[in-house]
């Protein structure tokens, strides 16, 4: 459910050279610094509406800070009704159909949005004023430099500086997908019973490997400027016949992951498609390992996708295609 994992990438040092920021505007800079302060420091709840290649999904949040903790429960109000649970930017526990998602790994760091690093890769700009959920609000444009990410439309309550509404478009402007809030309370914390998850929410313990890519055996030969490999798993099976593995790539905004499994047989037909903002690109290498599949899921652009997938390489040998 990617509406579960959107709100944490907008809400929650590095050093950027002064001609990075050159384009950017000094007030979007500190719209952007007070949105990552929110998380971390204001309480709320309410509801909100996703819409992905003409689907449109609503949701419930509540999002409660209290003695230095942050928790964060998001449930899905109509399907499948999905949900989710975090505390400090960890998932704790996650309806069965998520948790083989990306967006639900109990191992993946907790990432705060970072303006000055985001200056290297997106011009920030105030594009004017809006209303949203009955409150006032700041839009936000954050424009891409490059063909390899998206960008957004943020709109930004003008009190709390929490995200109203989101828009990713592509680079003809047309929209890819859509966060909106409906209805908004930042005066009554979540309690107890907010925050408790139902039943059906399992939780998640951490994989077997944790942020180590020697471990893993794979690296890129080449990645979209700015994206970072920020987490990575594998799975073992016994003397390691049927290992997988997976890692989690970051450019402070957007995040695509990378699957990669044996398989048997090396002629399987390859995939490319995209469903909105999310990019599927799943080729096979053939290596002194055997047939590998490579699968690269994330909201990055198809072409971009496809490059990264055939890019994959064994850390001990050259993988060849």
């Amino acid at each position: 459910m990617r509406a579960i994992s959107l709100l944490s990438l907008f809400i929650g040092s590095c050093l950027a050279v002064p001609a990075l920021a050159a384009n950017s505007s000094p007030q979007a800079n500190e719209w952007l610094h007070r949105l990552a302060q929110a998380e971390r420091q204001q309480s709320y709840q309410g509801s909100f509406i996703y819409e992905r290649n003409g689907s449109f999904s609503s949701h419930e949040i509540w999002h409660r800070v209290a003695d230095g903790h942050v928790s964060e429960r998001l449930s899905q109000l109509d399907g499948d009704g999905q949900e989710i649970l975090r505390v400090n930017g960890k998932v704790t526990c996650a309806t069965s159909d998520l948790l083989d998602g990306a967006g639900a790994r109990a191992d993946t760091a907790h990432r705060t949005l970072d303006p000055l690093k985001l200056m290297s890769w997106y011009d920030l700009k105030v594009a004017g004023k809006s209303r949203v959920a009955g409150r006032e609000a700041v839009i936000i444009s954050v424009i891409p430099r490059d063909q390899h990410r998206y960008g957004f439309d943020l709109d930004l309550d003008t009190r709390t500086a929490l995200p109203l509404r989101s828009l990713m478009v592509n680079e003809k402007g047309q929209l890819l997908e859509r966060y909106q809030m409906i209805a908004l309370d930042t005066d009554r914390p979540p309690g107890d019973s907010d925050l408790r998850p139902r039943p059906g929410c399992k939780p998640l313990t951490p994989a077997v490997a944790k942020n180590t890519a020697a471990r893993i055996g794979w690296r890129s030969d080449w990645l979209p400027p700015g994206f970072e490999l920020i987490g990575s798993s594998a799975q073992v099976q016994g003397d390691d016949k049927g290992a997988g593995s997976s890692l989690l790539y970051d450019d402070g905004l957007s995040r695509f992951s990378v699957f990669l499994e044996p398989i048997k047989d090396a002629n399987e037909s390859d995939i490319r498609t995209q469903l909105g903002p999310t990019a599927a690109v799943s080729r096979h290498l053939v290596t002194a390992k055997g047939a590998i599949r490579v699968t690269v899921v994330g909201e990055i652009p198809l072409g971009t996708a496809e490059r990264v997938a055939l890019s994959m390489r064994a850390q001990d040998i050259q993988a060849s295609q």
